[in-house]
């Protein structure tokens, strides 16, 4: 079965980061630092001590994965991931572990970008973004009797 995996580059901070969402979200973390892998021929790079070449999270409320990227020659490596190109959107089981993510993200730096209440169409949503500027979409499936009749 194919299935799709959001891939973010963190300007190294990547580990820090992906130890955050594993408290965060729960699921098993995996890390591969440049430094346990065997010389690769041909990496364009130098990377740093310690820098993640790949990191999965796997289980909890999401899949993830992500590594620290690096300046490339002649373009300067962004320190924003505030740009809102992307966000994750989390499909939860229940509203309580929708209020649960909202407080350890909140709690730990982060903040709400728009209030956690039932929509329009019937299910709970809301936005929030977490300390490192990545925004997340929670959503709880809710009664979507509330909107039969409508069209569109």
């Amino acid at each position: 079965m194919s299935f799709s995996t959001p891939y973010i580059t963190f300007p190294g901070n990547a580990e820090e980061v992906f130890r955050y969402y594993e408290e965060v979200f729960g699921g098993t973390l995996h890390l591969l630092t440049y430094d346990s892998m065997p010389e690769m021929a041909g990496i364009p790079f130098v990377p740093p001590p310690n820098a993640v070449a790949h990191a999965q999270l796997l289980g909890g409320d999401l899949v993830l994965a992500g590594g620290d990227g690096f300046e490339e020659p002649g373009k300067e490596l962004s320190q924003d991931l505030s740009d809102e190109v992307y966000a994750i959107l989390l499909n939860l089981d229940t509203v309580e572990r929708a209020h649960e993510i909202i407080e350890k993200v909140t709690s730990t730096g982060g903040s709400v970008a728009m209030p956690f209440e039932q929509a329009p169409w019937g299910d709970h949503y809301g936005q929030v973004k977490d300390r490192y500027g990545v925004l997340f979409h929670l959503n709880v499936e809710g009664d979507h009797s509330l909107n039969e009749g409508t069209t569109g």
